[in-house]
């Protein structure tokens, strides 16, 4: 053969697979860029369902623990059960157990008497009116899972 027929040959390799690597090398930062961005999108997105969770089921909860009756709770209950139905597709088992353990436990309360003030302040004093805790909890673990499944 040829030698100038070799070096372009040869040229023509080189420009090749340099190009092939850089392009796979793009596609690869990208890819780790869309999914960092996922990972960060997914992560923000159960944190505002599991912030809104807490804060409809504190409310929920002190108004069982003080109407006997669920009438106004009625909505209240209606949105913590859409926001645990939202639960069951986006968070992991546990999440969804203890979310569900909550809304039981809330839904029985309202069958118990009325609590008093000094009853409620009875029960802050001791730590029984903390039902949220357990959540807080099972989240916290399974954003650290996230975190760690992201690296």
């Amino acid at each position: 053969m040829d030698a100038s027929i070799i070096s372009a040959f040869a040229a023509l390799t080189g420009a090749t697979i340099g190009g092939l690597t850089s392009g796979v090398a793009n596609w690869l930062n990208h890819r780790s860029q869309v999914r960092a961005q996922w990972h960060l999108h997914e992560r923000k997105r159960r944190q505002i369902l599991y912030r809104d969770f807490i804060e409809e089921a504190s409310r929920c909860y002190i108004d069982a623990l003080q109407h006997h009756d669920v009438g106004e709770g009625t909505a209240g209950l209606v949105a913590l059960y859409a926001k645990l139905n939202r639960m069951r597709v986006l968070s992991s088992t546990p999440v969804v157990r203890s979310a569900e353990h909550i809304a039981k436990t809330i839904m029985d309360t309202y069958l118990e008497p009325d609590k008093s003030f000094g009853e409620l302040r009875d029960m802050a004093k001791c730590g029984s009116i903390d039902l949220l805790r357990e959540f807080s909890e099972v989240c916290r673990e399974e954003f650290d899972e996230m975190h760690d499944r992201q690296l």
